[in-house]
């Protein structure tokens, strides 16, 4: 009888989603409780300050405001793309990124497998605060050191080239050192860092496959072959994935620290650019419409990678 009451009392009063919704929220109201600060803080923090884009399409004036400037249209990035500069703009931060990419991806990767074989945890131990430790240097203080290193008379570089006979280099004085000097520096600084992650993938693998291989005779080279790199990959491909939406991202405070009149020609990237003429010169709308350029850049590379490892592995963003 109960039964039948009840279901008589569904088909009159049907179970909504909003009433679903509605007995969710009260039975788990502590979590949402939680969950209520951080959203707050990204629509207050991110979503609400997206709305700034609308100065990218206006001549916009701070006396005026956003609803008062003038509306002009695609003309700020008709104006950036029709640059001379632009080529050489797009040039210099898409290879910058590449070279980051291709030899600064791979790298932490090799690190925490070789740190995984290490026996000894002391030294493991060692060796992560070592390598972990220059992430946390303020980036100017890095360049400082970069430059203190690679001083034409009295840095570390070139004194050890002049011991074994050689002539000192002027690395800021050749335009073309610039992007090995950013890219062999931005590794130092992340490889300890960005390696954490596969260090924790690694350390979630089952140690019986590990314990089998063993025992059946497997060489160590072969167990990192065909048993870690396969585990951590899907880490390995979402963190690429998500490394692709930033090709034209390229860190603005390290390239404009370490640029200079001589090495212009290769260290001028789309960031420094748009700092000197959008912000230095006051050009807000155009410093805008530079950034969505870039942001719209970085979602379509985003999309088409991840599109590509959906396609092709099981792992994906979406």
């Amino acid at each position: 009888m109960t039964g039948f009451t009840g279901n008589i009392r569904k088909i009159i009063m049907p179970d909504t989603t909003a009433s679903r919704v509605a007995k969710h929220v009260k039975k788990f109201w502590e979590l949402y409780l939680l969950l209520t600060l951080p959203v707050v803080y990204f629509i207050i923090f991110c979503y609400v300050p997206m709305t700034g884009v609308l100065i990218a399409f206006q001549n916009y004036s701070i006396r005026r405001g956003v609803l008062g400037s003038d509306w002009v249209g695609l003309y700020h990035f008709i104006d950036f793309m029709t640059s001379p500069l632009f080529p050489e703009l797009l040039r210099n931060t898409a290879l910058l990124s590449l070279y980051s990419l291709v030899l600064g991806f791979p790298v932490p990767i090799i690190f925490a497998l070789f740190l995984n074989e290490t026996g000894n945890k002391y030294f493991k131990k060692t060796v992560q605060m070592v390598t972990y430790a220059p992430h946390f240097i303020s980036t100017v203080v890095v360049v400082g050191i970069i430059m203190q290193f690679l001083h034409l008379r009295n840095g570390f570089i070139n004194n050890f080239i002049t011991l074994l006979g050689g002539k000192p280099i002027n690395f800021f004085g050749v335009a073309s050192l610039f992007r090995p000097i950013y890219v062999l520096s931005g590794i130092w600084q992340n490889i300890g860092y960005s390696s954490i992650v596969y260090i924790a993938a690694l350390s979630s693998i089952d140690q019986s496959m590990t314990e089998a291989a063993h025992i059946d005779g497997v060489s160590r080279l072969q167990r990192v072959l065909f048993i870690d790199l396969p585990s951590i990959m899907p880490t390995i491909i979402t963190l690429l994935i998500l490394q692709l939406g930033n090709v034209l991202s390229v860190g603005f405070e390290k390239a404009f620290l370490l640029q200079n009149p001589l090495n212009l020609a290769y260290s001028e990237i789309i960031s420094t650019f748009v700092y000197k003429r959008g912000l230095q010169n006051v050009q807000y709308s155009f410093a805008t419409a530079v950034g969505l350029f870039n942001s719209v850049i970085n979602l379509i590379f985003i999309a088409g990678a991840n599109a590509l490892a959906r396609r092709f592995s099981d792992t994906s963003l979406w």
